[in-house]
């Protein structure tokens, strides 16, 4: 079944990504990852720091979390605490100079959501393991983005595409879009 809605789309997401989490050694967390100069743990902060700022347009103040002294255990935490306001938004509004005015769970489900999906490739990656981003979500998202590449591409969150063949993968396709190798190798 596809999830609908912000907040069964977050708990699928996240779900996904916490099970790569909870599965992580100790010494996983210094693994390189496809993102120049990040490590696992890296990817794991990201993704725990940059929404909790995030949501401060909303006027939503979360603690911060020791991600660096238990990368799971913050995580979960975190995973908890987006879920608790998409589910029950409140008519929260989210205001940011780059995306204007926007309910708090769609701007999390638009922005938010979809990194984890993305950087659970980058987790997995680092984690020495095969992800599955799904080819048809792969695919819809690479079409939705490929109009907007210039603008991506400005915003400094993209590296250069990454070529791929003529016969590759949606998600190959996407990752290489992303400015990653899709054949990287920790």
């Amino acid at each position: 079944m596809t999830p609908t809605g912000p907040a069964q789309r977050h708990a699928h997401d996240a779900a996904r990504f916490t099970e790569l989490t909870e599965s992580a050694s100790a010494a996983d967390w210094t693994r390189p990852s496809p993102v120049a100069g990040w490590t696992a743990l890296d990817v794991v902060k990201h993704l725990v720091e940059w929404p909790r700022a995030f949501l401060g347009g909303a006027g939503i103040e979360l603690p911060a979390l020791a991600v660096e002294a238990d990368p799971a255990g913050a995580w979960k935490q975190h995973v908890a605490d987006i879920q608790a306001i998409v589910e029950q938004p409140a008519g929260r509004v989210l205001s940011n100079p780059h995306t204007g005015d926007r309910p708090v769970d769609e701007a999390i489900d638009q922005f938010y959501t979809n990194d984890i999906w993305m950087h659970t490739w980058d987790l997995a990656k680092a984690l020495g393991r095969e992800p599955d981003l799904g080819e048809e979500r792969c695919a819809a998202t690479l079409a939705g983005m490929q109009p907007m590449e210039e603008l991506l591409r400005g915003s400094g969150q993209f590296g250069p595409a990454v070529p791929v063949g003529g016969d590759a993968s949606a998600q190959d396709r996407l990752i290489g879009f992303l400015g990653r190798d899709p054949a990287w190798r920790p």
